[in-house]
């Protein structure tokens, strides 16, 4: 296994040291095979809204199992499912379920150039939307520490991939522009109208960090693509039924053309999904020309964890519940630093929140884009997330990465995360 892990980011790279291995999880807690307990606020990387092993979930898995782990033909699941996402977010007309993120973006960008008749596609600098080869420009999440760490002396601009192995001819009709930055964006529709096929935005950046959209900002993606004939395509694998039940659509009132989910909607196991506009999903096979296909796509026991998980959201005050917790983590991170953006001793600090992801950037100038974002202090990071982890409290293992607040993160764990970050910032100032 190279570097030992199943996905970069899990080998610490990016901190230094060596990756825990984890055993068991419950509730807000994991349990690495030394059977050391943290505070888990990874989450499985947004997936686990509810905490691990929720006891509703757990029992459905286990019913299901008994029925059959995999089919290979439809099911009533996958329309139950379906349906429940449709309720939640209207502008998903019609839905296709594949196995991960990065197979719903490669899906939705290959009918979104079906739709339109053209070949260029949008995307903003440190966005991540997945691996597929003509999104590695410029990306966020894994792709940013690699970047930082390895090969940074490359070559990154607009249409020449981050990493190597992708033919720059891949990489050719992807237009890179800064996130939260309308005048760029104007810019590239004012050269590049007429080819191009779709913007594809996280309508929160959570892979660069936690960055909101300014006020204004989502709006004016959608003006412009409407103007255009181009899509308007949102990535909400991570915010999907994370900043509120239907998402950031919902949360800040833009209708995307598509979307893409992930993440929450599998209940902690391998599910995604792309959908939006009849008319255009229409067109995927065998409805339409567009060609898609998964073996394990729309896999039963991922389906009933996604049902289950999706059910118990749906549940009245559940993100008041959420939103509770979440905004009594910031507020404590906060006050251990006197104000949101300069830690005591002079340690600079900002903390970005939106609903139940978060961010401690270690910068003292405001993160509004990907670059704004590479200015904090990584090494700074490496050495804080390393104080936390002594104490019992287990962060993303990068600064360009979220946390996840959990409905099962009590008050006590969030007391105790907070002090333990007080005593961290205390050390990182007299070291």
């Amino acid at each position: 296994m190279p570097g030992g892990v199943s996905s970069p980011v899990r080998a610490f790279r990016a901190v230094g040291g060596e990756p825990i291995f984890i055993k068991r999880g419950r509730g807000s807690h994991i349990y690495d095979e030394d059977d050391n307990e943290f505070i888990d606020y990874v989450c499985s990387w947004g997936p686990l809204i509810l905490g691990h092993s929720h006891p509703q979930v757990v029992e459905a898995l286990k019913r299901a199992v008994e029925r059959g782990t995999s089919f290979g033909a439809p099911t009533e699941l996958e329309t139950t499912l379906a349906r429940i996402i449709h309720s939640a977010m209207p502008s998903v007309e019609m839905i296709r379920f594949v196995s991960s993120g990065t197979e719903a973006v490669m899906s939705a960008l290959r009918l979104a150039r079906a739709f339109t008749g053209r070949n260029k596609i949008v995307k903003f600098a440190g966005g991540y939307h997945g691996h597929s080869d003509g999104l590695l420009v410029r990306a966020g999440s894994g792709v940013a520490t690699q970047c930082e760490q390895s090969i940074s002396t490359m070559k990154n601009e607009e249409g020449i991939p981050d990493v190597p192995g992708v033919p720059p001819g891949y990489a050719l009709n992807t237009l890179v522009a800064p996130y939260n930055n309308p005048t760029a964006i104007e810019q590239l529709f004012e050269n590049h109208a007429e080819e191009i096929a779709a913007i594809i935005v996280e309508p929160v950046a959570a892979n660069m960090g936690v960055v909101p959209p300014q006020p204004g900002f989502l709006e004016h993606l959608r003006s412009l693509t409407q103007k255009s004939g181009a899509l308007l395509i949102f990535d909400e694998v991570i915010t999907g039924f994370r900043v509120s039940y239907g998402g950031a659509q919902e949360l800040y009132g833009i209708i995307p053309d598509l979307t893409c989910l992930g993440k929450v909607i599998g209940g902690g196991l391998p599910v995604a999904a792309y959908g939006g506009r009849e008319e255009i999903m229409s067109l995927v096979a065998p409805s339409g020309p567009v060609y898609q296909a998964g073996t394990l796509a729309g896999n039963p026991l991922a389906m009933t964890a996604g049902i289950e998980t999706l059910q118990i959201l749906s549940q009245d005050g559940i993100y008041t519940q959420l939103e509770e917790k979440s905004s009594l983590l910031e507020k404590g991170l906060a006050s251990s630093c006197n104000n949101t953006l300069v830690a005591r001793g002079g340690i600079p600090v900002s903390i970005s929140r939106v609903g139940s992801i978060i961010t401690v950037f270690f910068t003292s100038e405001p993160v509004i884009d990907y670059d704004t974002a590479r200015c904090a202090d990584i090494e700074l990071y490496g050495r804080f997330f390393h104080h936390m982890l002594e104490q019992g409290i287990y962060l993303p293992p990068s600064q360009f990465e979220a946390c996840f607040v959990s409905l099962a993160h009590g008050d006590e764990e969030i007391r105790a995360t907070v002090a333990a970050f007080g005593r961290t910032l205390r050390a990182l100032n007299e070291s």
